[in-house]
């Protein structure tokens, strides 16, 4: 895992606001310079929009029968078909649609949960902390693949929205304790007791004093949920738990195992999946490690 702990955007109080301009500034010059974060950025972007416009292009489903089987790739399927003569361009950019989506549904999930336990248990300290922190580790310590797959075994229909909740639920604990470990050297800060003796209510004191001062971190923490939330649904997706009515790369390295597709040497229907999977995810960490140097002057490269 990347660390983001050391981001200044997550420990620089609020105060300094006549500075604010000067490091976005100095950040974006950064950023521009940074090879990591541009090819990573680069690379994301281009799988994003292929996703959102590949499927515009394709005049028939991911899984419909309209080509000669186990045609290798060539001029009319530009990836080949399947073993039933489907397109796996038409399910490669269905797929990829669909891989992001999970990423953004399910990584949501579980950040919007692990800050606000995070920032709540910061914050509050006490009783409360110890409360949230109790639920936090009891969480953290379950086997989540094991939990995934009982669950999602269960339910008679399987969409890219159920899968992404699931994940979600069970992928937030080590972001609350992130959050959480942020949050209580920020919780007493000046300017943030200046805001609580003012009668300020806690969540507007989390959102508009101790939120900002994260954002960098905050930003960061979400990339890796993202990711991780793409590879579990990967790992989901591959043993038969996938989405029960869509198509994914997940489903279709797993239809590709069970059709014996590796026996048979259709690489074509293998390799597009699985090394779309592989950039994706290293893109966002790779994405991350430049955010990471970008946002620590510790780590940025003169």
């Amino acid at each position: 895992m990347t660390n983001v702990a050391g981001a200044p955007g997550a420990q620089e109080p609020a105060a300094a606001e006549p500075a604010a301009p000067r490091k976005g500034s100095e950040s974006l010059h950064y950023a521009r310079r940074n090879p990591k974060l541009l090819i990573g950025l680069g690379i994301v972007l281009a799988f994003l929009l292929l996703g959102l416009i590949g499927p515009l292009f394709v005049d028939h489903g991911p899984n419909e029968y309209v080509g000669p089987q186990s045609q290798p790739p060539n001029g009319e399927f530009w990836l080949g078909t399947t073993s039933f003569g489907q397109d796996i361009w038409a399910q490669f950019v269905f797929g990829v649609r669909t891989t992001f989506l999970i990423g953004v549904f399910g990584g949501g999930v579980a950040f919007v949960i692990g800050t606000a336990v995070g920032f709540v248990a910061g914050y509050k300290g006490g009783i409360v902390d110890e409360i949230l922190n109790m639920i936090t580790n009891v969480v953290l310590v379950l086997p989540a693949m094991v939990v995934l797959i009982v669950a999602i075994a269960y339910l008679d229909a399987r969409g890219v929205f159920v899968q992404g909740l699931f994940i979600g639920l069970t992928s937030w604990p080590w972001a609350a304790r992130a959050v959480r470990s942020q949050a209580l050297s920020l919780a007493t800060r000046d300017y943030v007791d200046l805001a609580r003796l003012s009668g300020r209510r806690t969540g507007k004191i989390i959102t508009t004093e101790i939120a900002p001062n994260m954002s960098s971190y905050l930003v960061m923490s979400f990339i890796l949920l993202f990711g991780g939330a793409i590879l579990i649904a990967a790992g989901l997706d591959f043993i038969g738990l996938g989405p029960s009515d869509g198509v994914s790369l997940g489903l279709m390295l797993e239809s590709a195992v069970a059709w014996s597709a590796l026996q048979f040497g259709m690489w074509w229907w293998f390799v597009p999946p699985g090394l779309g999977i592989t950039v994706i995810v290293s893109s966002l960490y790779i994405l991350n490690v430049g955010l990471d140097e970008v946002f620590n002057p510790k780590l940025r490269e003169l």
